[in-house]
């Protein structure tokens, strides 16, 4: 099947990538890739890593398409959330760790938010949506989703109760779902 260059739905993309459609899977790296990259640079603050992140994610997403369900929730957010979780389990491995401890002074302090202006572009969006949440929600959610805390590191981050995290993130993840629904 040739795919047109700009006209697939989300419900044919997923079609043609359950069915393993190569072209499919370029299409979606295609469309998918910058937002995608601005997730991860995000969450790890490295072009570098940020690009190995992404190409691991787009493995998993690519061979375990048959587990997504549109019942959950948009594939772009199933695709988010890949990319999230394999950037904190980067955060959280042996060899990232060790490459932060084995930094020389200048690329330790300075690695993170230097961002150019195409990496400043791509990450945008996310992060223009999750500026219009209150002040005490988008720093539990720079926490929770950027840094892969727990909510009880964050309870103990903030020293706020944990009922107070789990109420708030709560809220600030409902005013983000209605923030997505205007983006669509």
């Amino acid at each position: 099947m040739k795919i047109p260059s700009n006209t697939l739905t989300e419900e044919e993309l997923i079609v043609l990538l359950k069915k393993k459609d190569e072209k499919s899977y370029h299409y979606l790296y295609d469309h998918y890739s910058p937002a995608l990259y601005g997730v991860a640079l995000r969450v790890l603050g490295s072009k570098e890593y940020a690009e190995e992140v992404l190409q691991d994610a787009f493995i998993k997403i690519w061979k375990n398409i048959e587990h997504y369900d549109s019942e959950k929730g948009r594939l772009y957010t199933w695709m988010i959330n890949i990319v999230r979780n394999t950037a904190i389990d980067y955060l959280k491995s042996k060899g990232y760790k060790r490459d932060q401890m084995n930094q020389p002074l200048p690329k330790f302090v300075h690695n993170s938010k230097e961002f150019s202006e195409s990496e400043k572009e791509e990450n945008m969006g996310l992060d223009t949506i999750v500026s219009r949440l209150k002040t005490e929600w988008r720093e539990l959610i720079e926490l929770a989703y950027y840094k892969g805390y727990t909510q009880k590191e964050i309870a103990e981050q903030l020293n706020i109760p944990l009922g107070t995290v789990k109420t708030r993130t709560k809220s600030a993840l409902l005013q983000l779902k209605s923030f997505l629904k205007d983006f669509r």
